[in-house]
């Protein structure tokens, strides 16, 4: 039983993804076939969200893939291709928007939040260490702050 569950967990530790990409859409070219492949690679699939149009099934990444290439064997460069596929459907389309005034909370909201928090931490921790600090002091009777004392000057 043991050695089937091993089995298993190295099947899947091998297991490759494999591209949606169906044979009728390659091109015939392989230098315009990875140019598309590596366009794909940047493009997010509009119905999965959380994958490239080259590993996607959905239909419209199938789409997608198809007018990408349809682009490239009409001559665009890879920029062309993309400004058209942002111009039809936005920034989303992209895994990796770009760097620009418009989405520049997307960019550094993650800082601001980092920020926010350690700042947040550091003061609970410092007005914890005081409030500690002080407690600890006046729950002293006379009797054991004195021998604090003289414990602390011995040593």
């Amino acid at each position: 039983m043991r050695i089937w569950a091993v089995l298993a967990i190295l099947l899947t530790l091998f297991a490759v993804p494999a591209a949606a990409v169906e044979p009728d859409e390659v091109l015939a070219d392989p230098k315009l076939e990875q140019r598309a492949r590596d366009l794909s690679a940047q493009l997010r699939c509009m119905v999965c969200q959380n994958q490239t149009i080259d590993d996607s099934n959905a239909p419209l990444a199938r789409d997608l893939r198809i007018l990408v290439r349809e682009r490239l064997t009409a001559g665009d460069s890879d920029g062309e291709v993309i400004k058209f596929l942002v111009d039809r459907y936005g920034e989303f389309v992209l895994l990796k928007p770009s760097f620009t005034d418009h989405n520049l909370i997307l960019w550094l909201a993650p800082f601001a939040v980092l920020i926010v928090g350690a700042g947040t931490l550091w003061g609970v921790f410092r007005r914890r260490a005081l409030k500690v600090g002080s407690e600890s002091v006046d729950r002293l009777s006379e009797g054991e702050r004195k021998r604090l004392k003289s414990l602390i000057s011995d040593s």
